[in-house]
């Protein structure tokens, strides 16, 4: 298989070096900066399962032919409009597309550009950081993905690339019922990310307040019956783990989006609670904790905008 990797930053840089360092036929997709250091000092990694310093092909935008069989996008969601115009030169009559995003909204607006038929569904499980000079440093044992079609057909192209995967230190899994996988993870995402963000605290910290576990816990089965209504119905394990992950009060669980908010950076508001308002209130479900959820998250925009474009003009 040809496969194309948008960027080789901390997730896709780690899945795909991996892939480059099993011998696959790998291509990073990156912008100049990236390019420069791919071609000085290839794809680092630094894990428990092994470092890695792998040569890999890196190409730009002018370069990309439509020859590819699998295009893996691992771009943060508010990114997704630019990398879905990056990659549209490399789409040819038989490539599938696999996202690797947080969330589902992302599937709507693949399938109305590139067609259904072309994009898979896919969830990653993984803790890596990107370091300032380009070492990609994975930070625990979790190193697993599963993905599939929309359709719940198991494809010999999920097949093949799962096979590409074995050869790898990476626990990849074709699964049958991806959009139920993703749809769990987006309530689970969505509630500690909601919780967590307009509490600035860790699960744990929350659990620990007066009302805390009561207000998560609603939180959480407001989104389950988001889902559910969207005929994604949780599992009954499902569901058991997160209600005692909420009641944790050691846990000291938080999500990517409240670090980013730590350090000032953009946040996937839209695409995850936002997302989830728009659901709530198609489905008519109380939307009134999404509603407090998504305003912070929002005032959080707006401020760090104003700061972005005073420090520009400054």
């Amino acid at each position: 298989m040809r496969i194309l990797f948008l960027g080789a930053g901390a997730v896709g840089g780690y899945f795909g070096g991996r892939l480059a360092e099993g011998g696959n036929d790998v291509t990073f997709l990156v912008r100049a900066g990236r390019y420069d250091q791919l071609k000085a000092n290839g794809i680092r990694i630094e894990s428990i399962f092994g470092n890695a310093n792998v040569p890999v092909r890196a190409i730009t935008r002018p370069d990309l032919t439509p020859d590819f069989d699998i295009i893996v996008l691992t771009c943060k969601a508010y990114d997704l409009a630019s990398a879905v115009e990056a990659i549209a030169p490399a789409v040819g009559p038989d490539t599938a597309i696999l996202p690797l995003l947080n969330g589902v909204a992302h599937i709507e607006q693949l399938n109305a550009r590139f067609g259904s038929d072309r994009v898979l569904g896919g969830v990653a499980k993984i803790a890596v950081t990107l370091m300032p000079d380009g070492v990609i440093k994975h930070l625990n044992d979790w190193r697993f993905m599963s993905f599939g079609e929309q359709t719940g057909v198991l494809s010999d192209r999920a097949k093949a690339l799962k096979s590409a995967f074995d050869q790898t230190s990476v626990v990849a899994k074709t699964v049958d019922n991806i959009m139920q996988i993703m749809w769990e993870k987006l309530i689970h995402l969505s509630t500690v990310a909601g919780m967590t963000c307009a509490m600035r605290a860790s699960v744990g910290d929350i659990a620990r307040t007066e009302d805390g576990t009561s207000l998560m816990l609603e939180f959480f089965e407001r989104n389950a019956e988001i889902a559910r209504r969207e005929g994604f119905t949780p599992s009954s394990a499902f569901m058991a783990e997160y209600q005692q992950l909420f009641r944790n009060q050691s846990s000291t669980y938080t999500v990517s989006m409240l670090r980013d908010i730590e350090r000032n950076g953009p946040i996937e508001a839209d695409h995850i609670i936002g997302f989830m308002l728009k659901k709530a209130l198609f489905r008519k479900v109380d939307p009134q904790l999404h509603r407090f959820v998504y305003a912070h998250l929002k005032s959080y925009e707006q401020r760090r905008n104003g700061n972005v474009r005073a420090s520009a003009a400054s």
